[in-house]
């Protein structure tokens, strides 16, 4: 919800999100101690912060540790779909301004990400590079005022190493997404558990015995293909990367091109950053009443366009549920617009794992302030003292302990000399 005065109904809207905010905190340890030393310490005082984030509960949190850590801080919506609107007028609620309504259009989706820009960011906070784009095309002249930034996701880091070939990338970003404690747990764990979620709400379709067609075998890919195994499903995954489907096949799945895998399936979910991963070749041999849902960044994995010229009928059939009767009388199902249904049907990737993510998002921004006088504009991995930092502090909000090595073990270690 764009900032703004609220009424009586979005103060109730408000308070419910102030309660569901509130709620993922509790399995948010970790951003709730980074949370309170920021509160204290003030890293991010009078820096301007610009963030490109899913309106979730659990951005939430971590928007209310960079405001406690002093930064002034503007948020808009990374996806038109994913934005959960009492969340929005919580924030706002909470004195962050906030740019974003579930379902807006793309003309709106723009819109927002600029008013974000005009807070004239000295840190960027991105989920898919949009602002980082729209910056760099468009908005040019406020790249000068910029320290740094961070981005999420897999998409996003993609684009960011392209523009950094190609040098147009002007200023340096850190690859969240690179760090063991996001793309093991979030992207596993997280995408794995919310995309079966998203397409149980959207359809309430029962997944045993289906055949589940997973597009990418990256770690969004794992989640997905283990959770619906768990489930009782056939799984079968296509792969362009040979590594990748040598891993799939050992796994246990049956791995098959896109066009063979097209004339089986029952779900499809595609998780591979690319376009049209499911097409026009693919639409016309699936079976009546096929299933088709995405949970890469972009909206462009399923060739809708395609998809519309082969129908000769389109309808909703239920929220989040588009019906399409093809010419020859199949029906094909798609799935909240093509776009990500974790978060367009559900509520994304639960707290804990977030979590995680966040913690690297949080700290990582304190990295670049403490260090902007080194750092060149590229795209760099996440530091590995603050990954294990981040491993640490969830250990010990699990209650677990482990072992540490002796001087005498690290000795070892370090030696090439001792053999036994």
């Amino acid at each position: 919800m764009a900032a703004k005065n609220y009424d009586v109904k979005d103060l109730s809207l408000a308070k419910a999100g102030r309660q569901r905010i509130e709620w993922a905190g509790r399995e948010m340890p970790v951003i709730r101690s980074i949370r309170e030393r920021f509160a204290k310490e003030k890293p991010f005082k009078d820096i301007r912060i610009s963030a490109c984030l899913h309106i979730t509960t659990e951005t939430a949190n971590l928007a209310l540790a960079l405001k406690d850590g002093g930064a002034r801080l503007v948020l808009c919506a990374s996806n038109p779909l994913s934005t959960q609107d009492d969340a929005a007028a919580a924030l706002v609620d909470y004195g962050i301004p906030t740019n974003a309504i579930k379902g807006e259009n793309d003309n709106t989706y723009y819109k927002h990400i600029s008013t974000a820009l005009d807070n004239k960011p000295q840190l960027t906070v991105d989920d898919g590079a949009d602002l980082v784009t729209t910056m760099h095309t468009k908005r040019k002249e406020l790249i000068k005022n910029v320290i740094g930034g961070t981005e999420e996701t897999t998409t996003g880091v993609i684009r960011l190493r392209s523009m950094a070939k190609a040098g147009e990338l002007k200023y340096p970003v850190i690859a969240v997404n690179d760090a063991q404690t996001k793309y093991l747990f979030d992207n596993r764990y997280g995408t794995g558990q919310s995309t079966i979620d998203g397409i149980i709400r959207a359809t309430n379709i029962l997944f045993a015995g289906k055949t589940v067609v997973v597009c990418g075998y990256g770690w969004c890919g794992h989640g997905i293909a283990m959770r619906a195994k768990g489930l009782g499903s056939k799984i079968v995954v296509t792969e362009v990367e040979p590594v990748r489907a040598l891993e799939a096949a050992m796994d246990g799945f049956q791995v098959l091109p896109m066009i063979e895998a097209a004339k089986i399936g029952n779900i499809f979910v595609t998780v591979t950053g690319d376009k049209n991963v499911i097409d026009q070749a693919h639409f016309k041999v699936m079976n009546d009443g096929a299933i088709l849902s995405n949970s890469g960044h972009f909206n462009v994995e399923i060739n809708i366009p395609a998809l519309e010229k082969l129908s000769r009928r389109k309808r909703t059939i239920r929220s989040f549920v588009e019906e399409y009767e093809m010419k020859d009388g199949r029906r094909l199902f798609l799935l909240g617009e093509g776009r990500l249904i974790n978060l367009a049907a559900a509520e994304g990737h639960p707290a804990s794992v977030m979590d995680m993510s966040f913690a690297n998002q949080a700290l990582c921004l304190e990295y670049i302030l403490k260090n902007k006088s080194k750092l060149k504009a590229t795209v760099y991995s996440v530091p590995e003292d603050i990954d294990r930092q981040i491993a640490r502090l969830k250990l010990d909000s699990m209650g677990i302990k482990i072992d540490t090595l002796t001087p005498d073990q690290k000795k070892y270690l370090s030696s090439w000399q001792e053999g036994t």
